[in-house]
């Protein structure tokens, strides 16, 4: 079978991993490396057990321009990135090059659009994709040949998530997911969702209908007073949730195959304190 490219939601495994790991963990000098050995840990376990034949890490703004625009609400909510993890941040490039991955960032469009992209070019050139975040929303992705790795939190590693995963947990199709979001409503991502209406109605209403946009334009047919009024009035709101939550073309090539070089790796893991790591990676290399 044809090795998988993996993409890999990277600011969803650094925040992951600095508020999972304790500030102590430092550098040789001095800083904290708390997130760089937590997320390269979590990445490197799915490394190891589907031997990909490239690692990409997506990097983009928090929030993309187009998205606050639609909803200015958008991650309104979510806190700075903290002053320990900025510089973790920074490094990424280095310490992660160091291991032959690819680290790509977009400058207008999200982490997430750029995972997106890449799993489908991948997939349109025959190749196997696999998407490790941390995010449902990339559930959306999942085909026959793109495969959702969902690490949860105290999970002792990622959860395969495919087509009919998303099925059994949701009700719909992947392809639904951002009709879903939008119905539902996401707290993470500040999106209210429809009033009143939750997850097993949003699953009910879109089953039925097909879509939201169907589902809107048949609004004034439900029977349901209150759930009829919040469509009709909400309609322009709902549609904008739904294009916030669809996940856009970032443009990206096929990456060239790229396998771990763990005895960069071992070195970089090395020249930050990161001895354990180190010690870990030089046998890989041997």
């Amino acid at each position: 079978m044809t090795a998988p490219l993996l993409a890999v939601d990277a600011p969803s495994m650094l925040f992951r991993a600095f508020y999972a790991l304790p500030k102590t963990i430092t550098g040789s000098d001095g800083k904290p490396v708390n997130a760089l050995l937590g997320a390269a840990n979590l990445i490197l376990r799915e490394v190891e057990k589907f031997q990909p034949r490239a690692v990409v890490l997506c990097f983009g703004p928090d929030a993309a321009d187009y998205r606050v625009e639609l909803y200015p609400g958008y991650h309104a909510d979510r806190p700075e990135v903290p002053e320990e993890l900025q510089p973790q941040f920074e490094a990424c490039g280095d310490f992660f090059g160091a291991f032959n991955w690819i680290v790509a960032t977009h400058e207008s469009l999200e982490a997430d659009d750029l995972l997106g992209s890449y799993a489908r070019v991948e997939a349109e050139a025959g190749g196997r994709a696999l998407v490790l975040t941390g995010d449902r929303d990339m559930y959306q992705c999942a085909t026959d040949r793109v495969t959702v790795l969902y690490v949860r939190t105290g999970s002792s590693g990622a959860e395969e998530v495919t087509p009919e995963e998303v099925r059994r947990r949701y009700g719909i199709p992947p392809a639904l997911v951002p009709d879903f979001i939008a119905l539902r409503g996401d707290p993470s991502d500040g999106l209210p969702g429809a009033k009143g209406v939750g997850e097993k109605t949003a699953a009910e209403l879109l089953r039925e209908h097909g879509s939201l946009e169907a589902l809107l334009d048949g609004a004034l047919r439900i029977s349901r007073p209150k759930l009829r009024t919040t469509l009709v009035e909400s309609r322009d709101e709902l549609l904008a949730f739904k294009r916030i939550a669809t996940l856009q073309d970032a443009q990206v090539e096929r990456p060239p195959d790229s396998p771990t070089d763990w005895a960069g790796a071992a070195a970089a893991a090395r020249e930050r304190g990161m001895n354990r790591l180190a010690e870990r990676l030089a046998q890989m290399a041997e």
